[in-house]
């Protein structure tokens, strides 16, 4: 099937569930990413800044870019001007460095907290009292250009879907704690970015907002 094709099928699935549907497209040609744009698509995923970069250079500048990938600090400054969310902020110095370059440009950048929760040490993320401390601390309150509008997780790599169903439910209880806990006011904290090609059926059964889709979108690398 075509990225056309891929794509539709797609989201008639996750968005008459209310998910938006995160195209990943990294190691992905410009072509292709045009295609999926020309079949109406926005939402697109990059996990390097360098190519998330390039990609916005050359492509239409209504395209919602998304960071899901890990981020060092000294990358901010290349993507505050223009990155619509960052799903992987996983320390309090990333979410400091994220907003003093959104300051710089004079914006308030979305940013969702990556919660640890696969069974695998080469993964990121906050561990939930981490994530706890971030929220309460003093250095926090202060960040008046980064918005805290979710969380982040990614779920073990392995083929036991009651693991992975697991991991998604406690991300999606945790969720539910800091929203009652530290933004029972605020409507834009509300999305759980969870699920990719493997497990994005699982992610939205336990309450998924966004999934990250690469290759049922765009084919194997």
């Amino acid at each position: 099937m075509s990225i056309t094709a891929n794509l539709s099928s797609l989201k008639k699935e996750v968005e008459l569930l209310n998910v938006t549907l995160i195209a990943v497209s990294k190691n992905k040609g410009l072509d292709a990413i045009k295609e999926a744009y020309d079949a109406g698509h926005r939402f697109f995923g990059e996990n390097r800044v360098q190519e998330l970069v390039e990609k916005y250079e050359h492509l239409p500048k209504d395209i919602q870019w998304h960071l899901i990938g890990h981020l060092q600090t000294n990358k901010v400054k290349y993507i505050a001007p223009f990155v619509s969310m960052i799903h992987s902020v996983d320390s309090l110095k990333l979410l400091q460095e994220i907003n003093k370059h959104a300051a710089k440009v004079g914006r308030i950048i979305d940013c969702l907290l990556e919660i640890y929760i696969a069974d695998e040490e080469t993964k990121f993320g906050l561990g939930f009292d981490e994530a706890i401390e971030l929220l309460r601390s003093s250095e926090y309150e202060v960040l008046e250009n980064v918005r805290i509008v979710g969380l982040m997780g990614i779920s073990t790599n392995s083929a036991n879907a009651k693991k992975i169903k697991d991991e998604f439910y406690e991300l999606s209880t945790f969720f539910k704690g800091l929203k009652q806990s530290f933004f029972r006011k605020q409507d834009s904290f509300k999305e759980i970015s969870m699920g990719m090609s493997s497990d994005y059926k699982i992610a939205i059964e336990q309450g998924s907002t966004m999934v990250r889709i690469g290759s049922t979108i765009f084919g194997d690398r």
